[in-house]
């Protein structure tokens, strides 16, 4: 697993990990209170996109977590890399909408909408990390990562 000694040199799994689970339980508390509030006095129409929209954030959400603990259990050990490669190939990332909009989008709650920006920009992360794990993708030296990768070559350098 290519990625996770740069990452956790980084801290950046561990924030990643946290800001993964901080947002499914934003998420859920959402759905479950206010949105589902919110949901009621929507149109038809926007009903319609509200429930197809939570199914999608819902679903896109499960699968982040199942390969952030997954990896989570690799790096404390607890999973072996081979191990939770083939668990992750069991997870299939579904692809994220190529459009979004139509009659009742508009309407969405702000905070709705919010949250499928949040949810699309990190399953996008999670999914770039994972192909570049199963070697199907090269790290971005302009990514989120290069501060890392830098960080990496200086403690090598000085010994640190």
């Amino acid at each position: 697993m290519a990625l996770t000694p740069r990452l956790l040199a980084s801290g950046g799994f561990d924030l990643l990990y946290r800001e993964g689970m901080s947002l499914i339980e934003e998420v859920a508390a959402y759905l479950d209170g206010e949105g589902r509030a919110s949901s009621q006095s929507l149109s038809r129409e926007a009903s319609f996109v509200y429930a197809t929209e939570s199914m999608r954030l819902t679903t896109r959400l499960m699968q982040i977590a199942s390969w952030l603990l997954l990896q989570r259990a690799v790096n404390e050990g607890e999973l072996s890399p081979d191990q939770a490669r083939a668990e992750k190939a069991k997870v299939k990332f579904s692809a994220l909408p190529s459009d979004r909009g139509g009659p009742g989008w508009d309407e969405l709650p702000e905070q709705m909408h919010g949250f499928i920006e949040k949810g699309d920009r990190l399953f996008a992360r999670v999914v770039k990390f994972d192909r570049i794990e199963r070697g199907e993708e090269k790290p971005d030296p302009n990514s989120e990562n290069a501060v890392a990768a830098q960080m990496d070559k200086l403690r090598a350098a000085f010994g640190k």
